[in-house]
Formats: C-alpha cells, structure tokens, sequence
C-alpha cells in the first residue's frame, strides 16, 4: 500500500516537471504583444478619394498592400486586422514609428515595363478595380483587365508586339535601384502563399502578339486562389481609396521589457502563495490541487502558443487570474468531500459522491464565466480580445485538467488506501470530527452554525443604500476619470538624457496651446504627456504631430512618440462596452432561467449590477482613471461573480430537493434552505476569494504599472463578488420566492407533465 502510493506520488511529479519543462521552452517561442517588447500600434480608416462608398473588395485590396508594406520593413510577426472599414496594424520590435508610417502611408504604385524594366504605362491607364478573376473558353483561370485609356493601352500593346522579346510586365512598388526582371522572372506571378503575396513585386509577366483597343485577359496556367491574389494585388496599385490615422499607441522596449519581468515574477510569486495556502488548507489534497493547477498554467500557454496567440500584459493578467479561479474547481470538490466526511461516510465513497456531486456546479459556473468571455472577445478590441482570448482558454482547460485531470490523480492516490486511517493528513478534516455512524453519532461539524444571514436582510439593506447613495454622491461631484480611450485625445512620450520637471511640461503644454489631462512618469525613465487635443499629422500645411516633436526635439533634445484617440474611436469604444454588458446580462438571464428560475436569474442580474456599481463608483472614489482595458476588468467581475452566485444557487436548489422534497410550504422553510446553503458555501467562497486574490495582490504589488488600475479594479470586484452573492442575489431570491410558498411548483417548459388528467366529456362526468 504504502509502495503503491510512493509509487503513485513519484509519477505524478515527473509528469509535472516534464511537462513545465515543455511549457518552459515553449513560452521563449511565444510571440509577445508590444506592451511586452516595444512598438507601436495604429487603427486606420479606409476611405474613398472620391468620396464613394468603400467596399469589402477596397478593404482587402488595400490589406495586401499594407501586408506588403510591413514585409518591407523587416518585422517578424506582424498583427494585421480587417474591422468593418477600418485597419489595425501592430508592429512589435518597430521602434521608428515615422519611417514606418510613412512606408505605409505611401499609395501603392502598379506600373507596365518590358523586360528591360522600361517604364510603358502606369495605373492610369486600368479602370479603378480593373481587374477580376475570369475563365476562358476552356474553363481555365485568367485575370481580366478591364482598360479606361484605350487608345494609349493599344499604342503600348501595338509597340511591344513588335519587340524580340514581346512581353508586358506588371510591376507594384517598382524600385529602379534595386529592382530588375532578370532576378524576378522566376518568381513572377507566383502567389499562391500569404508569404509570397506579402514578397512579391513582379506580378505578371504576359507575352503580347498583337495590339489590344479594348480589355483584355492574361493567362498563364493559375490556379483559382493564385489569380484570385493577383488580382487583389493589381487592383491594389490602382486604389482610389486614402489611409486615415484614428487612433495609434507607442510602447518602448524598455517599458515593454520591463512589463513582462514584472509581471511574470508577480505571477510566479502568486502561483507559489497559492499552492502554500492550499496544502495550509487541505493537506495533501492541496498538494496535488498545486500539481493540477501547475499543470493547467503549462496547458494554457501550450494552447495560447498553439493558436498562435500574442501574449500581451492583459492576457498574462488573464492567466494568472485564471489561475486563481481555475483552482475553485478543487475548492468545491474537495468542500463536497469533506461535507460526505462530517455526514461518516468512508474516505473511498466520500471522494466518489464528492466527485458527483459537485460536477455540475462546476460545470454551471464555467459556462458562465465562458459566456462572458465570449461577449468580450467578440465586442472586444485589440488587447482586450487577447484577453478574452486566454480567459476562453483559461476557461476550457479547467473543466479539462481542473476536473478531470485532478480529480484522475486524486484518484489513483485514494485507491491505495494509504489515506484511509489519515484522513486529516489527506484533506485537513480532523477525525475527531468524523461521526462514528456504528454508534449513531451525526454530524456535528457545521460552519457558522446559527447564522441567520437572511434574518440581517434590513442592516444589509441599510448598509448597501448608504453606500449606494455615497457612490452616487461620488459620481456627481468627482465624477469619472476618463482616459483618452473614452473622450479621445493624444499621448505625447518623450525620451530625454536629462531630467524634466513637471513644471516645466506644464508650460511647454499651455505653450503648445494644449488642454493638459495628465503627466507620469515611467519607471524606464520615459515621461508620458496625455493631452486632450488629438494631434493630426493629415495636412501637410499644418502637421500637429511634427510641431509637438520638433518643440521637444529643440528644447530638451528629446525624442517624442505620439499616440492618438479620435472621436471614432471613442463612439465605438462606448458603444461596444454597453453592448457587450448588455448582451452579457441577457445570456445569464436566460441560462440561468432555464437552469433554475426566473427569481434566481433575477437576483443574479442585481448582484451583477451592484458589483458593476461597487467597481465605477470605487474609481469615481480613488479619481483611478478609467481606460478601454476596464471593461475587460468589470466583465471579468462579472464571470466571478456569476461563478460564486451560481455555487450558491446551485446549493439552494439541492437543499431545496433534499431536506424538503422540493416543495416548500412555510416561509420559514424557504428561509432555512437560504441560510444553510451559505453556511455550506461561505467557507468555499472565502477560499476561492483568497486563491484568487493572491495573485491580483501579486500584480498590484509587484506587477506592470500598465495594468495596475486594472488589477485595482479586480481587487475590489473579487471582494464586492463575494458580498454581493451572499447579501444580494440570495436576498432577492428569498424576497421573490417567499411569494410562492405553498403553491404548485410550476414546471419548466422542457419537463413532461406525467400527471394524467381526466378526461371531460359533456353528460357522463362534466
């Protein structure tokens, strides 16, 4: 037995360390956002010169060309997005953001030569989107090109007819000092890889026999997708459609590399703390909790590398916030097994009902955790998609290796019987606490025995208005601290050798004629100048951006890197998250309706909207300024607090069943059912808060300044969570439900109804 279990333990640790040994490798291959090496990120505006309607075909042809833009600058990982009308681009490891702007700026420029690169015709002489994808009569893929100048497409045609080597080649983004047909010509028209369609220059290189007056066709033996790039490409040197900057955000390497240290050592020291006060807590149960939760932390980054997904500071918050709610899986199951101790059932059985009996409540609290996440990455943008992103797949893998994969190697050491006479050793439950049943002890071991916590309901009432009433207070007189990522604005970062005062950047401000938001200095010694002005660099007569550089250039001998918010981007920014949070609160009114009631999902949605209220009404306090990561802060809270509520509710429900057969008759009754489902729970919710709280302190203490507000935020929502489960949504339960005592239980639309009626036929029994 005892070979067994040594046997058992040893297999379990050097599948941890072979598996963190991978994680390891892999996450110095992981590709990392700009907030974590440096660069810059800017959202363009695709727009028509001629003021026509932009289609998804100018899109995307304008995508190639900023794709083959990028490639031109040397980057390695590139992040390109199509949103609607509109372009984000993020160049991690690009620290020129001028140069770089510039090149993808530039219009895309096709021209026709011969094979001796002299120039014959330009874009001009294509009619705008002149190209398409086309068949022959052999059903072969050709390129069509539909011709607005045709006397002077004929006069070139006729002309290259006529040459020994009588061939037209396209070219986009000709370079007369690099560029010649002989080192092409081998490559010329192949795209059939985004690498290739990225690279290329030389697109076609066509063989003409005659001259052509009207549109013609270039065959060449394509395939679908290649002519399909093709064409793309040729239109995109002939776009009438212009690049406007709405918003953009500079990272230096520095501040980026100092974020990442920063934050992986908070998330290491967290995932120690945590694995301490679980083996505190439950003993050797703790100890492979600690196991499985190492193990989730390498699935998670081998899934996130598997995606491809960039690692940002938000999405390692996301992580280790995970992290802490990943771990309330084995909190509740092992809550289920001790419960099956204190009522004398064997060590053996107790893990197996234990097992059952919590599944699905674990289950309920991560679909709504995962429906959250879901909005968010949908509504969501840039980092706060990466965000949601990892809590997706923070979310899967606990039901994966949280529950199943735990639960196995919990298992296997249950099964040797070593912990059999040791229960206190295996999950911290005292034995002089485990009824003996042969003398017909019962449980005496019950968590604050007594407790009337519906019975408080008015001081909780009184207490939650008079804060209620400060927050509101708060918010009419500080009101919100609202970044440049809600009313639009500008960051100016300057990098200088020498000291700067703020005094002194107050007056360069004013004298620049700027409204002054804020100043901060960053721990890499650069200086962030936020402003809510929004600096343009569209014209040419009057470049914002240029005149703020140029000023700090002279004066300080600094180097200036300017981030901007417009209008645009604010509306949208507002819109999404009042979508997302509404689209969030009608999803858990529905599932929680079907799962349980009306009145549970009720009381659920006003819990939410306390914690919503806790969260605005603490920043208006503390003056913390709200930015667009915040809305991934209060709708992480969300999916918290749901998963705590859902626990909760989840008891109720089977307390309900059990002790009362579910049909309650007396008030008093449903009141008891309340109360003895948080005493029952409370002591999970505790756990759960501080597991997670661990490493939210860890990012507050020790973390990236970047996120530091966000942290904040998820500090006092964890907290505002557990209250708002305990002394809202079961409150509000009990005062709806209370109204149905003694009435039939109303069956849901999906039971059968096995009562067999009778049937009423006029003149025998009606």
């Amino acid at each position: 037995m005892k070979s067994k279990f040594i046997k058992n333990l040893v297999f379990a640790i050097v599948s941890l360390f072979l598996v963190c040994f991978v994680s390891i490798t892999l996450f110095k291959d992981m590709k990392f956002g700009l907030d974590l090496q440096g660069g810059f990120e800017i959202l363009y505006q695709v727009k028509s010169i001629n003021d026509e309607e932009v289609t998804s075909d100018m899109v995307k042809s304008t995508y190639k060309t900023l794709l083959r833009r990028i490639d031109g600058l040397g980057v390695s990982e590139p992040e390109l997005s199509i949103e609607g009308e509109r372009i984000r681009v993020k160049l991690a490891g690009v620290y020129d953001q001028d140069s770089a702007i510039k090149m993808l700026n530039r219009a895309a420029s096709l021209t026709f030569r011969d094979t001796s690169d002299n120039l014959l015709m330009t874009s001009d002489v294509l009619k705008d989107g002149g190209a398409r994808v086309s068949q022959d009569e052999y059903g072969n893929y050709v390129i069509g090109l539909s011709i607005a100048d045709k006397e002077q497409f004929y006069k070139v045609t006729k002309n290259v007819s006529e040459m020994q080597d009588n061939r037209i080649v396209i070219w986009l983004d000709f370079d007369a000092s690099t560029d010649k047909f002989q080192n092409y010509q081998s490559v010329c028209g192949k795209v059939d890889t985004e690498e290739a369609i990225a690279g290329i220059k030389c697109l076609s290189s066509a063989s003409v026999r005659e001259g052509f007056a009207d549109d013609v066709i270039i065959q060449g033996n394509f395939t679908k997708e290649e002519v399909e790039n093709l064409v793309e490409l040729i239109n995109s040197g002939s776009l009438t459609t212009k690049l406007e900057e709405i918003s953009s955000h500079v990272v230096s390497a520095s501040f980026g590399e100092d974020s990442l240290s920063k934050t992986v050592t908070a998330g290491l020291i967290g995932i120690a703390i945590i694995i301490i006060f679980m083996i505190i807590v439950y003993r050797f149960a703790g100890f492979v909790a600690g196991i499985g939760m190492m193990i989730y932390t390498c699935v998670t980054l081998f899934v996130f590398w598997l995606i491809g997904g960039v690692l940002t500071l938000p999405g390692i918050a996301a992580m280790v916030i995970g992290i802490g709610m990943a771990i309330d899986a084995n909190v509740i199951n092992f809550a289920r097994i001790k419960d099956e101790l204190y009522e004398g059932t064997k060590l053996q059985m107790a893990y197996k009902n234990g097992n059952k009996n919590s599944f699905m409540t674990i289950f309920d609290s991560n679909l709504t955790t995962l429906l959250v996440a879901i909005i968010l990455f949908i509504f969501g943008e840039s980092s706060v998609k990466g965000f949601a992103t990892m809590l997706i797949i923070s979310t899967l893998v606990t039901m994966v290796i949280m529950v199943f994969l735990t639960r196995w190697l919990l298992g296997i050491f249950v099964k040797t019987g070593y912990f059999d006479n040791k229960i206190r050793a295996f999950i911290g439950v005292k034995e002089v606490d485990l009824p003996k049943l042969e003398k017909n002890e019962k449980r005496t071991k019950n968590a604050f025995k007594g407790f009337d916590f519906i019975g408080k309901y008015r001081l909780i009432l009184i207490c939650s208005i008079i804060f209620i009433g400060a927050g509101i207070f708060s918010l009419f007189t500080n009101k919100l601290n609202l970044g440049i990522d809600f009313k639009g604005g500008s960051t100016i970062t300057l990098v200088a050798d020498k000291e700067i005062s703020e005094a002194d950047l107050k007056e360069d401000v004013e004298e620049l004629k700027y409204d002054l938001n804020n100043i901060e200095y960053l721990a890499d010694g650069s200086i962030v100048i936020t402003i809510n002005d929004e600096l343009s660099d569209q014209s040419e007569d009057n470049n914002q951006k240029e005149i703020a550089k140029n000023y700090f250039k002279e004066k300080y001998d600094a180097e200036a890197s300017i981030g901007v918010v417009t209008n645009v981007v604010k509306r949208e920014l507002v819109k999404n998250a009042f979508i997302s949070l509404g689209i969030a609160i009608i999803g858990i009114i529905i599932y929680i309706s079907l799962r349980f009631s009306f009145s549970y999902a009720l009381g659920a949605i006003m819990a939410l909207i306390w914690d919503v209220f806790f969260i605005v009404a603490v920043f208006s306090f503390l003056k913390l300024e709200v930015s667009s990561i915040f809305i991934a802060a209060i709708l992480s809270i969300i999916g918290y607090s749901i998963n705590d509520t859902i626990v909760t509710f989840d008891r109720v429900r089977e307390n309900i069943n059990k002790e009362y057969k579910g049909k309650i008759s007396k008030k008093e009754e449903l009141k008891e059912a309340i109360n003895l489902s948080l005493r029952q729970t409370l002591n999970r919710s505790i756990i759960t808060t501080i597991t997670t709280l661990i490493p939210v302190v860890a990012l507050v203490v020790l973390g990236s300044g970047e996120i530091f507000n966000f942290n904040i935020a998820l500090l006092f929502g964890l907290v505002s969570g557990v209250y708002s489960s305990i002394f809202v949504a079961t409150q509000i339960l009990y005062l709806l439900e209370k109204r149905n005592v003694g009435k039939p239980a109303k069956k849901k639309w999906y039971e059968d109804d096995d009562e067999v009626k009778e049937k009423k036929i006029k003149g025998i029994n009606c």
